[in-house]
């Protein structure tokens, strides 16, 4: 099973590698874009989408470094008989303590593993497999919240995952684009994170140094976790290979809400002009609750620009109006943070995986 399972762990960890690079491209071809960023769901300040795809990435590096980890820490369980005493072994060499570890050195290496655990029952530690579990379903909640927001954008048509031709998006509504590799994903992602609990279970009801209850469940278990990881992180890289995004609809959208962001900048022009801050607070409060209520109450669009331009208090900013209204004002560091982070820590992090990063996904599942 150790051999098995380190193998496994030898398929899945350049397929992660390859979806972090996918992402990593994605994130620095669009750092300079604005886009809405959401709290509660709810419009908030602006960031970049590659600043956002940056924290889709941060969380699939923990999920390199975890699944890393669990693979280096694997040890062999060696020969050590029934209970773990090596009894057997120690009377087969005539009470030679040194050939009993001698042999247990041997088998180890001829197994690939460079040490095996000292101590053992019957089995080694389901624990272990527990650590394992941990890793994979860690991985399992990171897909499932870069899939879910993913599907969220598509639905407010800011980004597509990739769709073919003459891909049947939905059998009752011909219109609809339906983003089924996200929800594949999120499926099969889901599935994965309900495993862990398994592990644990299984590790905790082992009675003294082996109960045979736990055979059955672990080999379900431990290889319908790696074939999940597999799977979403196929069709994970085939999602990040094609995303389709679209610039117009995204900052139709932050002009909805960019507006009401500008106030304080409003403000700051204002008062630099000469204007008093309280007198431009009323005045500003005025206007963008008569602009919400027709946003609201009336169905259009979001009108307080031109209320702003109408009025004749802020005729001093009138000619800046529609700099202190540029998107880019609004994104802070978000393009260098996405330079910072990829250089400091993505580029380094699957840098071991160069060899790999060529190949395409090509989807099975």
């Amino acid at each position: 099973d150790l051999i098995i399972i380190r193998k496994a762990f030898n398929i899945i960890l350049p397929k992660l590698a390859r979806c972090i690079d996918r992402l990593a491209k994605f994130a620095n071809e669009y750092k300079n874009l604005p886009v809405l960023g959401f709290t509660h769901l709810q419009p908030a300040q602006l960031t970049t989408l590659g600043k956002r795809a940056t924290l889709w990435i941060f969380d699939l590096l923990m999920d390199l470094r975890n699944l890393t980890r669990a693979r280096n820490d694997l040890r062999f369980r060696g020969v050590k008989g029934t209970t773990g005493t090596q009894a057997s072994f120690l009377a087969l060499f005539n009470n030679n303590h040194d050939k009993v570890k001698e042999l247990d050195r041997l088998v180890t290496e001829m197994a690939g593993f460079e040490s095996a655990y000292v101590v053992t029952g019957q089995t080694y530690s389901r624990k272990v497999d527990v650590d394992i579990l941990n890793a994979l379903g860690s991985l399992g909640a990171s897909v499932h919240k870069m899939a879910t927001d993913i599907r969220l954008l598509a639905s407010m048509k800011q980004l597509e995952e990739p769709f073919e031709k003459s891909q049947i998006g939905s059998s009752a509504m011909p219109y609809k684009r339906n983003p089924m590799r996200c929800e594949r994903t999120c499926a099969l992602a889901r599935h994965l994170m309900t495993l862990v609990s398994n592990a644990q279970q299984t590790a905790a009801v082992q009675w003294f140094e082996r109960t045979l209850d736990d055979s059955a469940n672990r080999r379900i278990t431990l290889a319908e976790a790696f074939l999940s990881a597999d799977g979403v992180l196929q069709i994970l890289q085939n999602i990040f290979e094609g995303l389709v995004v679209y610039p117009k609809v995204i900052h139709k959208q932050i002009m909805q809400e960019l507006p009401f962001m500008a106030t304080e900048n409003i403000i700051m022009a204002m008062v630099k002009a000469g204007a008093s801050r309280q007198e431009c607070h009323e005045k500003l409060r005025v206007l963008s609750h008569e602009a919400g209520h027709v946003v609201k109450m009336e169905g259009g669009s979001n009108d307080l620009v031109e209320r702003v331009k109408l009025s004749e208090y802020f005729a001093p900013i009138h000619p800046s109006l529609n700099d202190l209204l540029d998107p880019g004002l609004f994104i802070g560091r978000a393009p260098e943070q996405v330079d910072e982070f990829l250089n400091i820590e993505v580029y380094p992090a699957i840098k071991c995986y160069e060899s790999n990063l060529a190949e395409t996904s090509i989807l099975t599942v």
